[in-house]
């Protein structure tokens, strides 16, 4: 097995100087436990997808807590919700026990870290493998196969067939973890909506028309694109506005958190067939967006990601909000600039003038210059 550095890791170093715990959330198998017994080999390890773990804790948590004075890394944490008040109050009175906290339900986990342990953990994301982790590994690989591959670390790191490791992570997690926060009667109809959501990637989704394709109601698609998001399977762009209640209200853009997860969903086997799909391009647009947003939460940082469209339909893909000012980007899955990619980031500079501090085509060209960057040469601060 191949060990890839994630760039994480020295954000988790520095905030454990300041919090006792330290809470990550992102997909499962993203790395997280890797990364964390990696990290902090002298930690003791549990996981409270364990049910006998579980039981032996209920019967007696303070105890339980107090045999690993040393560390202690907790897996799928929120399994346990009563578990954050004990150590809320358990490292009140012990502040130099250390605890990491790990969990693929972002809505269950960041619920009890609210309730239990605010102001005493630093919350972090990891998402899968970012380009710059794998650096030189991908340095002859094709864009086609990044796009299909995804960036799972099973793929790199144990070289696990993708097709094999996407449809077991499909049947394995998503389902199952879907039917655990939601009660889904017939799964027919989710399996029908994730795929037509698949097929809508780098769109301005419409819940009312999705939802009569799926044969549901909107507010049943709403709730499942949240779960979706609390599971870190996809998630929705906002469009900027500046008027922030109207940047609430207009509709936001879907993608997936991961290409490989996407391409498997979309029945795209091969590099072949991904050539010559037509969501050829939405899918290089959804690999980019992923690495600014994992650049982003690979420092500790918020997103502070979002799309711009307006009223006659002028675009930019991508903006990085940072205070008053505007990284903006256009990304185009060709290898050729043309003058035209321009249009969307020339548009928006007219309108918010010197407030655009920085902006540039991402493309699948070789070449880098002050405003065109190869996508793999792309990195958000």
């Amino acid at each position: 097995m191949n060990l890839i550095y994630r760039k994480l890791t020295s954000e988790i170093s520095k905030l454990l100087k300041y919090y006792p715990v330290i809470t990550i959330t992102g997909p499962r198998q993203s790395g997280k436990t890797t990364l964390c017994q990696e990290l902090f080999p002298d930690y003791a390890y549990i996981n409270l997808e364990d049910i006998s773990i579980r039981e032996k804790i209920q019967l007696d948590t303070k105890l339980f807590l107090e045999d690993y004075s040393n560390g202690l890394i907790i897996d799928e944490a929120h399994h346990y919700p009563d578990l954050f008040s004990y150590i809320q109050v358990y490292t009140d009175a012990h502040p130099e026990r250390k605890f990491i906290l790990t969990g693929s339900s972002n809505f269950s986990l960041l619920q009890n870290i609210t309730q239990s342990l605010a102001g005493r953990t630093a919350i972090l994301t990891l998402l899968p493998l970012s380009l710059h982790e794998l650096g030189n590994q991908i340095k002859e690989v094709s864009t086609d196969t990044l796009i299909l591959n995804g960036c799972y670390p099973a793929v790199w790191a144990k070289e696990v067939p993708p097709g094999t490791l996407y449809q077991n992570y499909y049947t394995t997690y998503i389902e199952r973890d879907i039917r655990q926060i939601i009660n889904i009667k017939d799964i027919s109809l989710f399996q029908k909506f994730i795929r037509l959501a698949a097929g809508r990637i780098g769109t301005e989704c419409n819940n009312s028309a999705l939802a009569g394709e799926v044969g549901t109601s909107a507010p049943t698609i709403n709730n499942w694109f949240s779960t979706l998001a609390a599971s870190y399977i996809a998630y929705m762009l906002p469009p900027y506005y500046e008027n922030i209640g109207k940047r609430l209200t207009k509709t936001p853009k879907i993608y997936f958190y991961d290409t490989g997860l996407a391409c498997y969903l979309l029945g795209i086997e091969n590099e072949d067939q991904l050539k010559n799909h037509p969501l050829r391009g939405n899918l290089f647009e959804n690999m980019v967006i992923n690495e600014a947003m994992k650049n982003r939460f690979n420092q500790g940082k918020t997103a502070n990601l979002y799309f711009y469209r307006d009223k006659s339909q002028k675009e930019v893909d991508l903006l990085h909000v940072k205070a008053n000012d505007f990284h903006i980007y256009e990304i185009k899955s060709g290898q050729t600039f043309h003058a035209d990619f321009m249009n969307g980031i020339n548009y928006f500079k007219n309108i918010f003038k010197n407030r655009v501090t920085n902006s540039a085509v991402i493309y699948d060209g070789d070449t880098t210059t002050n405003h065109m960057i190869n996508f793999r040469d792309f990195y958000l601060e």
